[in-house]
């Protein structure tokens, strides 16, 4: 029997007493480091195994699996305007019906039409219908309007992409493969076969798309590459720690504090307090893991609290009962959201955790959680070993030109600007107009450099410099967005929603529906996108239960409802790894992807189950 150690001309690797090759040997043994080794150790790993099954099962099914058609049907709350054309309120805006509106019974979209398609394994001719449906009250007609949207899924398989990305994400801590991997298995159930045109082009070739871009790519790059070029970060930290931190828990809450002045939630608060904060919390040993997750904690959740924002305006077209006169106008549902808002238990607890962790009091936060404030403070690391922080080496540290002094003017001016630009449009037009602010604040930080001393071809290379720090989270955020997207288009949440039946009892729906809308928002990555396909469900599923049921207070206990799917999607949003508030919160702090989001998910979970403790006991107690 031939040696082993020897290769296929007989001749010997360099190997020591045991047998195991050394040095450029290595390069070509099994195992070792070279090309042969390197497909051995692919080969190994659990992450290939789940994708090459995955990619298996998503074959299959695009091919042999025919989808589910299921038609979502809202309700819209039409009026007359003064020139007599008829309209209705969508996302804040007046949309005026320009379509054929075709007679409920005619309409292509109707139930037992689809029922019949599914049987034939055909698709609907036309995939969203304006309908209206005429009745006889009182010797009056009436009339209402809906928007029929033919939906389809297949099944538990329409949660394959966002699955596969997730378990990747988990097992191999890389997310540009785990991403990019969730969406080779949407691409296959959808059978778009041509991936970079029929999906990559598709997803980013849209407004929405370039618009993050150019705000988290250019703008946000951009400006903190100036501020590291002309140390305005580092001069911000050593201010407030001449006056006001004095440590780890003071600098905690200064982040916290900036998490609740900055309001308007989502990716606005992520980028504003993790920027601004970063610099303040690395002297003084805050740890990567501990501000992402207050940053992420402070953004979407004090936006369900504090909602003065663009939330109740998008959110109100959407929970639309017919026959409720408390949601018949938009300014009742409007109303109704701010009514709700006592029971946003989560974003209740998410605060209050945050806090109590700023100050080391937070009871439960994990070992993972512990074992990263102990490394911070003991070692100064802020990340933990192998750690892939998402901003880059480039914003990292200042790195000021001789001769130029950084002053605390070039970060409180631009910094100003950005808020007032950001508040003040919000106050005049009733939305943020974020890219506006921060293409100003980016100017404005220009000029100060400039005028300051700083040269130009300084300037640009700090520009740049920051171009190249946040390309990374630039290109996971748009990935993440087109995972979200392929999971949509999937059905996974259509399918998740229609697992749910009206058999329950009613001070169980609360729950039910928190469970369900922590799973679609976990596996799309957005909140609001859950908001569209849950609401127009579960607000007429209350209301059915609580009539059936005959609850004594059915208005609160749809209050409750109401807030149990908005901070379901929060929850489930802020865990996932494929979210956009998520990346940004691990961007604009510097802290590996899912090292945020294990560290993250055991507070988060207390704060969940805490509030699923408090809307089964007001179901049962106000109810």
């Amino acid at each position: 029997m031939p040696d082993p150690r020897e290769d296929r001309f007989g001749d010997r690797f360099p190997h020591d007493d045991a047998g195991v090759p050394h040095g450029a040997a290595r390069d070509y043994y099994p195992g070792g480091r070279g090309v042969r080794g390197g497909i051995i150790r692919i080969i190994k790993t659990p992450a290939t195994w789940v994708f090459l099954l995955a990619l298996i099962v998503a074959t299959y099914v695009g091919a042999a699996v025919g989808p589910t058609w299921v038609v979502e049907r809202v309700t819209l709350d039409v009026r007359t305007a003064d020139d007599g054309r008829l309209y209705y309120i969508e996302r804040g805006d007046r949309r005026y019906i320009e379509e054929e509106v075709v007679p409920l019974e005619e309409s292509d979209l109707r139930p037992e039409e689809i029922e019949r398609l599914n049987e034939a394994g055909e698709d609907p001719a036309v995939t969203s219908q304006l309908v209206v449906e005429t009745r006889q009250v009182n010797e009056e007609v009436e009339e209402t309007y809906y928007r029929l949207t033919a939906h389809r899924h297949w099944g538990f398989w329409s949660l394959l992409p966002a699955l596969v990305a997730v378990l990747l994400c988990w097992i191999t801590k890389e997310p540009l493969t785990a991403l990019f991997g969730g969406i080779v298995v949407g691409a296959l159930i959808l059978t778009r076969y041509d991936i970079s045109e029929e999906v990559l082009v598709t997803s980013l070739a849209t407004r929405d798309a370039a618009g993050i871009l150019i705000l988290y790519l250019w703008l946000l790059g951009g400006l903190m590459g100036i501020w590291s070029r002309t140390g305005a970060a580092q001069a911000f930290a050593q201010f407030m720690s001449r006056h006001f931190v004095r440590g780890p828990k003071s600098a905690k809450f200064t982040a916290w504090m900036l998490g609740i002045i900055f309001f308007q939630g989502g990716t606005m608060s992520a980028v504003l307090v993790g920027t601004t904060v970063k610099p303040l919390a690395d002297e003084n040993k805050v740890s990567h893991e501990e501000l992402s997750y207050i940053v992420d904690s402070t953004s979407s959740p004090i936006a369900g609290l504090l909602a003065f924002n663009a939330w109740p305006g998008y959110v109100q077209a959407f929970i639309f009962i017919p026959g409720v006169a408390f949601l018949a106008t938009e300014a009742d549902r409007v109303a109704f959201f701010f009514k709700s808002i006592p029971f946003s238990f989560y974003c209740l607890f998410a605060v209050i955790g945050t806090l109590l962790m700023a100050f080391d009091k937070a009871p439960i936060l994990g070992k993972k959680f512990r074992e990263a404030i102990k490394r911070s403070r003991e070692t100064g690391e802020l990340d933990a070993p192998g750690a892939v922080p998402l901003s880059a080496k480039e914003l990292q540290a200042s790195i000021v030109p001789e001769g130029y002094r950084p002053h605390i003017i070039d970060f409180f001016v631009p910094l100003l600007t950005l808020i007032g630009i950001a508040i003040g449009t919000f106050i005049v037009t009733g939305s943020p107009q974020i890219r506006w602010a921060f293409g100003a604040a980016v100017l404005i930080a220009m000029a100060l450099a400039v005028v300051r001393g700083m040269t130009l071809l300084e300037l640009m290379t700090g520009f740049t410099e920051g171009l190249k720090g946040v390309v990374l989270g630039s290109v996971i955020l748009m990935l993440a967005i087109t995972v979200g997207m392929i999971s949509r288009e999937t059905g996974g949440g259509v399918y998740l929603v229609e697992q749910l039946g009206d058999w329950l009892p009613y001070f169980i729906l609360p729950v039910l529906l928190q469970i369900l809308t922590i799973i679609i928002a976990f596996s799309t990555g957005t909140s609001w996108g859950t908001y569209a396909v849950t609401f127009p469900l579960a607000m007429p599923l209350a209301w059915a239960v609580a009539d059936a049921q005959g609850v004594d207070n059915p208005v609160i206990f749809l209050m409750i409802c109401f807030a149990a799917v908005m901070n379901g999607s929060i929850y489930g949003d802020q865990c996932s790894p494929i979210s956009d508030t998520t990346v940004l919160s691990s961007m604009c702090t510097g802290c590996d992807l899912m090292d945020h989001v294990k560290t993250q998910i055991v507070p988060a979970s207390v704060a969940g189950g805490l509030a699923a403790i408090c809307w089964t006991a007001a179901a049962l107690i106000l109810v």
